[in-house]
């Protein structure tokens, strides 16, 4: 073997780790995404909340930690009754309305009792003369956020304003749904970008506005709840987070708690979108038999080489448009940089799904589209009414009453 044939290995890693490097410096100059400032510090205190939560007592004994199981929260709650639970979700609404296993009115009532201090909070802080006027500025964005989760009818399944932020927010009545769609969005998620007017369905809020309208045309019948799930720390901007799994990790397990939490016995599709389907990938193993389908648009992998190595029994299904730039990030992992395989190729074996119609890394969610078509179709269990991707006319395949089309 020669010196040059021994270096070849080596030579290769650095060249795909440069190729890594030069591909997300192009898509962060070209428009990827934007680098948001983290918020200045304000509001109530996840720290504090959970201190007071760990000294307070019902008949003399501890509440419920924050990391006891759902089955647990559930049970405690049963036997406090509806006057003692809204008393603590009075005392501790950034606890309650963050607690899986926690009634879900008693979660909208406690976080509506957080977002309103936080309101006052930030109010409060644009007149502060020692806040900047970028910090000012966030204040006031931030004001309007809160302002617009308050509104009579939103139902806030969490809400925490620590930082830049977390959120879900509920469409439908999630305790009656037969059947339930969770939508993970991906980079710079937070508060401020929870909800656009400009861009709506780009969003997570208009994302899952979109997908209940288009599940109730498809299946006016079944009874159905979306979740915007904003509940985990995102990555901002390009830069190491975006590239590794550490932040999927933590957002991870509190996608299984959330879907091991949910009430009742109801079907739940996850719809997974760049890098909320690294996030989806991680969790996969650990999800409950309840979530039947895993469907990732736009990803920059899952973090494993094959759908089987997911180890899920859920159906994995996947789509990406002809204009996504994500085609064009190297789809590998070395060192924990890179998320693995792309979910589009035949050889990683999803089933794969037409997005005609959508436009770019964020139009999958457009009403209109074929992919948005397809997302209902999934939420609703309508899979005969599924269009597959030209590459694969066999989506399917193996699916109990759905023929191809």
């Amino acid at each position: 073997m020669t010196s040059v044939d021994a270096a070849s290995p080596a030579l290769i890693v650095v060249r795909t780790l440069l190729a890594l490097a030069v591909v997300f410096v192009l898509l962060a100059t070209t428009g990827w995404t934007s680098i948001r400032h983290r918020a200045e510090p304000g509001g109530p205190s996840r720290e504090t909340a959970l201190a007071a939560w760990a000294r307070d007592r019902i008949d003399h004994r501890p509440l419920p930690g924050p990391t006891t199981p759902a089955q647990g929260v559930a049970a405690f709650f049963a036997r406090l009754g509806q006057a003692r639970a809204a008393g603590l979700a009075e005392r501790h609404p950034l606890v309650v309305g963050n607690l899986n296993g926690a009634p879900v009115a008693l979660r909208y009532r406690a976080n509506r009792i957080t977002l309103g201090r936080a309101l006052t909070t930030e109010r409060n802080r644009i007149h502060d003369s020692r806040l900047s006027a970028e910090g000012r500025h966030e204040a006031r964005r931030r004001l309007d956020r809160f302002g617009s989760l308050l509104r009579p009818g939103r139902q806030i399944l969490a809400f925490d304003p620590t930082g830049t932020g977390r959120a879900a927010e509920v469409l439908g009545d999630l305790e009656r749904a037969g059947r339930v769609s969770v939508i993970v969005p991906g980079v710079d998620t937070n508060l401020l970008t929870f909800q656009k007017t400009h861009g709506r369905y780009r969003a997570p809020v208009g994302m899952a506005e979109a997908l209940y309208a288009a599940e109730r045309r498809a299946s006016p019948g079944t009874r159905v709840a979306v979740i915007a799930w904003a509940d985990y720390t995102a990555p901002v901007g390009v830069g190491v987070d975006a590239m590794t799994g550490r932040l999927a990790e933590g957002g991870a397990e509190r996608l299984v708690g959330l879907t091991e939490a949910l009430p009742g016995d109801a079907r739940v599709a996850l719809f997974c979108h760049s890098y909320g389907s690294v996030l989806c990938g991680v969790a996969a193993p650990r999800l409950p038999a309840r979530v039947t389908d895993l469907a990732v648009a736009g990803s920059p992998g899952m973090r494993v080489e094959r759908a089987s190595d997911l180890a899920t029994p859920a159906r994995v299904w996947a789509m990406r448009d002809a204009d996504d730039w994500i085609e064009d990030v190297p789809h590998l992992e070395l060192a924990g940089v890179g998320h693995g395989a792309d979910p589009v190729a035949p050889e990683f074996g999803a089933r794969l799904l037409s997005a005609r119609g959508a436009i770019g890394h964020s139009g999958y969610f457009e009403p209109g589209t074929e992919s948005l078509g397809n997302f209902a179709a999934i939420g609703v269990g309508s899979y005969g009414n599924l269009v597959c991707a030209r590459a694969d006319s066999a989506c399917h395949d193996g699916i109990s009453g759905a023929e191809g089309r």
